[in-house]
């Protein structure tokens, strides 16, 4: 009787911290961009306001900038307010992504192509899974994204990949690695943003360039959140369905219905390009995941 009560307090107690590393690895973030994240390019080129809420990035003919979160996470979602370069940005990319670092590298990017004055801005997504890409869409945004600021949004969990502007689902990409899949499930990643001269191709395929005259550009960031789990060293914490990895719960592993008509209409009217209907640059044998539902 002794042993039994002995066992029952031992699978306890290992339940009970069991889920207090599950809980610990969830965050949600401070706010201030000093704790939670640190410069990698350039400090002479990012400004922080003084409170640590508000942060910039500069380019010039001198230098790009950009900063990345001091953690590393596995699934969650990572939300950044973003006012973009305004005026004639035309060759200027900036990028808020996650990425693993590794040679055969994991990313889920956000990148905004900079614009000749009174165009939309291109926002282009794209994802890495172990080192390949070759899945970029790109869509026009619906609102001049330099008068204020707008949310943007990546929901990472073992189901589907979001990315989101102003909660409104602009792309998914969906977990079908039980069907030969390439998918992002094991390398954590950090949150990084960068501001960098891409104009040799990211505005109309390159043939607009900088305009040096218009320097320095500015892109600013504020009220970012971060709630995903932090990386220990052991995925199975972060791959585990619980309160604090509310990401992993069945009700987010597809859209809404009123995100499904959202989606729809991103795709139906500001849809610039889809991979999946590129059929000349995939010689007609485009990628397995074309064919299989989104959602």
């Amino acid at each position: 009787m002794n042993n039994c009560l002995k066992c029952r307090a031992l699978v306890i107690s290992l339940l009970i911290l069991n889920l207090f590393r599950v809980s610990v690895a969830s965050v949600v973030s401070t706010g201030d961009f000093n704790k939670d994240f640190f410069v990698m390019w350039a400090p002479d080129h990012v400004n922080t306001s003084s409170n640590g809420r508000e942060r910039s990035l500069k380019l010039d003919q001198v230098s790009g900038s950009g900063f990345a979160s001091n953690q590393m996470f596995l699934f969650g979602q990572m939300d950044m307010q973003i006012k973009l370069v305004p005026g004639n940005s035309a060759g200027t990319v900036l990028a808020y992504y996650l990425a693993s670092d590794q040679l055969n590298r994991d990313e889920i990017d956000f990148e905004f192509l900079g614009n000749v004055s009174g165009q939309p801005y291109i926002v282009q997504t794209n994802i890495y899974v172990d080192g390949f890409d070759n899945r970029e869409e790109r869509i026009y945004l619906w609102f001049d994204p330099t008068e204020d600021f707008h949310t943007y949004s990546i929901l990472w969990n073992l189901h589907q990949i979001v990315f989101m502007i102003d909660s409104i689902p602009i792309r998914l990409y969906r977990n079908h690695a039980e069907k030969g899949v390439a998918y992002p499930r094991w390398q954590p990643m950090s949150i990084k943003t960068s501001l960098w001269n891409g104009d040799s191709w990211a505005t109309r395929g390159g043939l607009d360039k900088i305009d040096w005259s218009k320097s320095p550009f500015i892109a600013s960031f504020k009220n970012y959140t971060i709630d995903a789990c932090v990386w220990k060293g052991n995925p199975r914490f972060c791959r585990a369905d619980s309160s604090a990895n509310w990401w992993n719960k069945r009700s987010f592993s597809t859209l809404t219905r009123v995100q499904k008509r959202w989606f729809k209409w991103v795709r139906n009217y500001h849809m610039v390009y889809d991979y999946c209907q590129d059929n000349q640059r995939f010689q007609n044998n485009l990628p397995k995941e074309c064919f299989l539902p989104k959602y």
